[in-house]
């Protein structure tokens, strides 16, 4: 049994890994983001949600982190801001949110002697493939505000490895998805607005590819690198994903069959990005991980899909999503 911090454990992949935390048997301290609504997101309705310590807060805050990272021995770092669209109308927040915050965090870790840190990347850190498979060692490209947020943050987060020797592990997902992904990301977008009854399915650029993960393998990633922690981990980056790759147009067909629609697909001016900030291509070469850890997915695309639009299909949780607004 491990202590374990979650920041960033009200969202979406937080949430799931908090619980995913609980169920193996860990002691969890959950951090949610601090709001006078006192919601703590996602865990809200978590059937887990007595088995963790919930606090609410704001990584933004160095004094808040040294207190929050005291009695615990391992580090899920994911708090951040993930919005690509708009992070071009408010970049500073990216860095304040996803740097700064970032270096509270590992800054605590260090005060604290944690164990280990796993600082959690993005695939949008690599830009439009150069090469594919992308393995770690593929050039990071600062395609997007929010890209260029998390390359920085990534760099710091090694330097504290680097300078203070702080055990930690970055890990690098591609493109999740799954229950309780928020509606501006591709798969969200599409079954919402099928479930909504729309007859033109508003999409951005449909020709990118993609290396989808579903949410519950991407946490097993994260504990796998936890669990087969090692000394040639630390300091490194890990890629977390299917070795596989598919077009987003072809995604929406295969969404579209499973949940036997004909709606048709209309591109949106308004959801496309700026020409140069668009990644083309992205498919995860996950050869370091399953090394280093014996990491393999255990859901294939379409069983992920059919888990996803199952749980977009019940009307409390379709409720959460306003399938007809666009919102960055």
């Amino acid at each position: 049994m491990k202590k374990i911090l979650v920041t960033g454990a009200d969202g979406f992949i937080g949430s799931h890994l908090a619980e995913m935390c609980v169920q193996k048997g860990h002691k969890v301290k959950a951090l949610v983001q601090y709001n006078s609504f006192n919601s703590w997101g996602w865990l809200e309705k978590s059937p887990y949600k007595n088995d963790m310590e919930i606090i609410s807060g704001d990584i933004r805050d160095p004094y808040f982190c040294q207190e929050l990272a005291t009695n615990v021995e391992v580090i899920f770092h994911l708090a951040a801001l993930i919005a690509i669209p708009y992070s071009y109308v408010a970049p500073n927040s990216y860095l304040e949110t996803n740097v700064g915050g970032t270096i509270n965090i590992c800054q605590a870790a260090l005060k604290n002697k944690v164990e280990h840190v796993i600082h959690t990347s993005t695939s949008e850190v690599y830009g439009t493939a150069l090469y594919v498979p992308i393995d770690e060692k593929h050039p990071l490209q600062p395609q997007s505000p929010y890209s260029a947020s998390k390359i920085a943050a990534d760099a710091f987060a090694q330097s504290f490895y680097n300078s203070f020797k702080l055990p930690l592990t970055i890990a690098r997902p591609f493109n999740t998805f799954g229950p309780r992904q928020s509606a501006r990301a591709v798969i969200p977008t599409i079954i919402s607005q099928l479930n909504a009854g729309m007859k033109e399915i508003k999409l951005g650029d449909v020709r990118p590819t993609r290396d989808f993960n579903y949410v519950l393998d991407t946490c097993n990633g994260f504990l796998d690198i936890m669990i087969h922690a090692k000394q040639e981990q630390y300091g490194t980056v890990l890629n977390i994903g299917s070795n596989f790759e598919i077009s987003v147009r072809d995604t929406f067909e295969l969404i579209k069959n499973l949940m036997n629609n004909s709606a048709l697909l209309v591109e949106d001016k308004l959801r496309m990005r700026p020409e140069n900030s668009e990644v083309h291509r992205l498919w995860c070469n996950n050869e370091k991980i399953q090394k280093l850890t014996g990491f393999k997915p255990k859901f294939t695309l379409e069983q992920g899909l059919k888990e996803t639009i199952k749980w977009f299909s019940m009307k409390e949780n379709l409720d959460h999503y306003k399938a007809d607004i666009y919102n960055v």
